[in-house]
């Protein structure tokens, strides 16, 4: 069943209690519990951040969802050495990318807007420039709701991005932006499966008033 906007609009806000599960009570993990992640929890966390706005919705981000150990070892040849055993001990891991070709799906995202698909063909630059911002801020949503259905995030940057996308992305022409590590909890036998919370700058140093 589908919650209308004029009942969203009539509901608390969250409490701090469950706004911690996002935000601060949240920590990186870098190890997790063996406990296994299925897939169809994650394809339940999609749906949820779907619906999270982006620019003329065009819903860049693509997922490569890295399940079998066969896949798991392409994967790990092509992570930074710090992070291969990471990722190899992993319960599951995403591959977090866009899809330079988003425009081909106009015509269901965003039907009001008639003839996109053919005014954005022949703007591979623009495109890219859309597609790279806009599925980052998907993936922000992505691990917001990855923790919102109780797992645990690792997200990482250091890997060959170029290597991933020939290893999984030949065919469909997506782009590597990342790679996220999940599980339901963090390994409680190593100490640095959670570090201890960093700084973080207070609003008088992040804003502007005007």
């Amino acid at each position: 069943m589908t919650t209308s906007a004029a009942t969203l609009t009539d509901l608390p806000a969250l409490t701090q209690e469950q706004l911690a599960v996002l935000f601060e009570g949240a920590h990186t993990t870098n190890t997790f519990t063996d406990e296994p992640v299925d897939v169809a929890l994650v394809q339940k966390v999609y749906e949820d951040l779907r619906w999270a706005p982006t620019a003329m919705n065009i819903q860049p981000l693509r997922l490569t969802v890295v399940d079998s150990a066969e896949a798991r070892e392409r994967l790990i040849a092509h992570m930074a050495p710090g992070n291969q055993d990471k990722t190899a001990a992993a319960p599951l891991a995403l591959v977090a990318a866009y899809d330079p070709r988003w425009h081909e799906h106009m015509p269901h995202l965003a039907p009001h807007r008639e003839g996109a698909r053919e005014q954005f063909e022949g703007k591979a630059e623009v495109r890219e420039g859309m597609a790279r911002t806009n599925a980052l801020i998907q993936t922000g949503y992505l691990m917001l709701a990855l923790r919102a259905h109780g797992l645990q995030v690792g997200p990482m940057g250091g890997l060959d991005t170029s290597g991933v996308d020939a290893e999984f992305h030949a065919e469909n022409g997506w782009k590597t932006l990342l790679v996220i590590n999940v599980g339901h909890a963090p390994n409680p036998e190593d100490e640095d499966a959670q570090r201890p919370r960093a700084g973080r700058l207070e609003f008088e140093q992040a804003a502007q008033v005007l």
